[in-house]
């Protein structure tokens, strides 16, 4: 899931900033039953890994997230209008092919972006937690991220190495045309039972037309 300030502007003046966005996902993840797995808050935009447990269950989040949000940097700022560049952009990932890879393109964006030269010296994303650094307390560990060791301690190492490795460029290009375009990421035959059951279009070369919406994992 990919959320921008409007016209790309900054969306973060200070570090109480960010703190304050985190504390509000935090809060409403556990609202609206989403689990977090991952994310990054960059200084125009921030990306999220989740997996909400209900249709409405993201929507609702990111409404009450965003609203509260805009209504404290508006008043910390003495500004008044709209912060976000319309709706959150979201799309459906298959998680046994593409989830870690997806973890790994949110922490790198900062060493991408060149803010820090390795992922661990970026204060403001959740590669911290995975790698022993910290408790983050907005985190809910998908189950393969536990499948990375028996312990602690060979899952965070597992984890730094699988970051430090990268991502190729063609997974990276996959994860981030999909986050744009919300096209369903995943097997052909994982898109096409998604598109059984949602009417709507999870990929640019099918339009299928079924009755139910579910959402597993989303970028």
């Amino acid at each position: 899931m990919l959320q921008r300030g409007n016209n790309r502007q900054p969306i973060f003046s200070s570090g109480a900033d960010y703190q304050t966005l985190l504390d509000l996902l935090d809060e409403n993840a556990d609202k609206f039953d989403v689990a977090i797995h991952a994310y990054v808050l960059m200084g125009n935009h921030f990306h999220l890994l989740v997996t909400p447990q209900t249709v409405e269950g993201l929507p609702q989040m990111m409404q009450a997230v965003g609203r509260r949000y805009v209504r404290y940097f508006n008043d910390s700022q003495n500004r008044t209008g709209t912060l976000w560049e319309g709706r959150y952009r979201s799309t459906v990932i298959q998680a046994d092919r593409y989830l870690l890879a997806c973890m790994a393109y949110i922490d790198l964006n900062p060493v991408r972006a060149g803010l820090v030269a390795q992922a661990r010296d970026y204060s403001w994303s959740s590669h911290g937690h995975y790698v022993g650094q910290r408790i983050d307390k907005v985190i809910t560990p998908h189950p393969l991220v536990w499948a990375l060791g028996n312990t602690p301690f060979a899952r965070e190492a597992a984890y730094a190495e699988l970051v430090q490795s990268g991502i190729n460029l063609v997974q990276q290009t996959a994860l981030t045309d999909s986050a744009l375009s919300g096209w369903a990421l995943g097997e052909p035959d994982f898109v096409a039972d998604l598109q059984k059951k949602t009417e709507r279009r999870v990929a640019k070369s099918r339009a299928g037309r079924p009755t139910s919406i579910q959402k597993n994992t989303v970028n």
